[in-house]
């Protein structure tokens, strides 16, 4: 099984880079699955179904999200409808939404640390819940585990490497150099980075950052503008295994 995930998809500038690129990268590795990180589609914060759809509409099979799901609450009812999209599983019980859905032969699992991110239930323990009540489980597992702390990211992989196909950090835009396959078959990256506008800081206008970190003064910041880049990577699972047989990088840039 060929899968594709995307790092976090930046406002309309991410959505363009997904629409010009991934109809020929489905087509030229012949994907089963795309996955797409899209909490920050909708102007740079937030997901509507518009934009959601937008990105279904170019290829994507499965979008996930993290702490910026409930910025447009537009999306809230979308969050328990047929539309694939996951908020993390380990928010507590009651919320809207889900944790984690089967596409064929996969799981996706949406994940979110704690480290300078909040008080959520742990993920590690959400994670051993789900895969010891869930029954009938397919052997391809892929977990979007967004989150800040690189080491609470690598630590997830390591609880879990052997017990799912790839843990899969997203969260800091920043893609790091880390592709690698754990020692139990667990494909691991500690962040992807975005897809979205080069020209700017973790996708928002660099001046107006700039600003903010020389003011402490808290105003709206704006997407980027400029070049593009699409940020990536494809994972090869043996179908019946489960166990990841590749990771690489893919790194294109949109003019």
């Amino acid at each position: 099984m060929l899968i594709l995930v995307v790092g976090d998809v930046i406002g309309r500038p991410g959505r363009r880079a997904v629409g010009a690129l991934l109809p020929g990268l489905r087509q030229q590795y012949g994907l089963d699955l795309v996955i797409a990180n899209a909490e920050n589609v909708a102007g740079g914060l937030g997901l509507t179904s518009t934009t959601a759809k937008a990105l279904l509409d170019a290829g994507v099979d499965v979008l996930t999200s993290g702490n910026h799901i409930w910025a447009q609450k537009e999306i809230v009812p979308y969050l328990d409808s047929e539309m694939p999209i996951l908020r993390p599983l380990n928010y507590p019980p009651g919320v809207p939404g889900r944790g984690y859905l089967v596409n064929g032969q996969a799981m996706v699992v949406n994940l979110m640390g704690r480290t300078f991110m909040g008080n959520f239930d742990c993920p590690f323990r959400a994670m051993d819940k789900l895969l010891a009540e869930l029954k009938d489980k397919p052997p391809v597992i892929i977990v979007d585990f967004h989150a800040e702390a690189t080491s609470e990211k690598m630590a997830m992989g390591r609880y879990l490497d052997g017990r799912v196909s790839a843990v899969l950090g997203t969260h800091t835009h920043v893609g790091t150099i880390d592709a690698q396959l754990l020692p139990r078959g667990t494909a691991y990256v500690t962040d992807i980075g975005m897809t979205g506008p080069i020209d700017s800081i973790i996708g928002d206008d660099a001046e107006a950052v700039v600003r903010r970190f020389l003011t402490m003064i808290p105003h709206r910041l704006s997407v980027g503008k400029g070049k593009i880049i699409f940020n990536a990577v494809l994972v090869r699972v043996d179908d019946n295994s489960g166990k990841a047989i590749g990771i690489d990088r893919i790194y294109q840039e949109v003019e």
